[in-house]
């Protein structure tokens, strides 16, 4: 029986012609380079960045959906968003071999982002032990959030004497890029809602702007600086 040398298929273009892994990571790279875990990120702007030269913002209709689908982004009324899912995702496709940025010319987007993408993940690709963690970062769900708040909160309260009343700052900027600032906001609250934290008013220590940005406001309550457990 004879064998034939096998080689691994090429990757998979879509109907316009475009290498669909190429352009998931490329596009997930700008949206991260862009902020859009922080915040709604216009498609206009999006395109301006990603779409490649002869190509047309329809030519990436299908990448979108794809993206979206896989819950990788949010899509709504012509402005998109990233999930930790999409991070996730973004970290993963930077390592799979088939990613090769195409053409003599690479934007300076690209290899700007690449450099803080490598920066901020503090070499994460180096060993097993931080390629778990960095797998870890990641949190998609309000359960997984529940878990590592109230690991955080415990740490804080511990570790700094805070009389079971924590800055909301703190536990933000402890978790940090791991949820996004909507998600942050959104399952703090719930936590609140499920008698597991109550959320104080009053400010911070040094009424510092950033550490009140970092805190919560709502339209009912109005600022919430502190988190109790009950």
């Amino acid at each position: 029986m004879s064998t034939k040398n096998k080689t691994k298929p090429p990757a998979k273009a879509s109907a316009s012609g475009i290498n669909e892994h190429y352009a998931k990571t490329r596009l997930l790279l700008a949206l991260w380079d862009m902020g859009a875990t922080q915040k709604e990120v216009m498609k206009g702007q999006l395109t301006k960045r990603v779409v490649q030269k002869n190509l047309k913002a329809s030519d990436y209709q299908g990448i979108f959906d794809q993206l979206e689908k896989a819950e990788a982004i949010t899509i709504a009324k012509n402005k998109f968003s990233l999930s930790p899912k999409g991070v996730e995702m973004l970290g993963e496709s930077l390592k799979h071999h088939e990613v090769k940025f195409e053409g003599t010319i690479v934007g300076t987007w690209v290899a700007n982002a690449l450099v803080r993408w490598i920066s901020q993940m503090d070499g994460a690709v180096s060993t097993p032990a931080t390629q778990a963690k960095t797998k870890e970062k990641a949190i998609a769900s309000y359960d997984k959030f529940k878990h590592v708040a109230l690991e955080v909160y415990d740490r804080l309260n511990r570790d700094y004497n805070l009389d079971d009343l924590v800055p909301i700052y703190r536990i933000r900027r402890e978790i940090g890029d791991r949820v996004s600032r909507a998600h942050f906001n959104e399952w703090l609250l719930e936590m609140q809602a499920d008698d597991i934290l109550q959320l104080q008013g009053g400010s911070v220590e040094d009424s510092a702007p950033d550490k009140i940005e970092d805190s919560i406001t709502t339209e009912l309550d109005g600022l919430r600086c502190y988190a109790r457990l009950l």
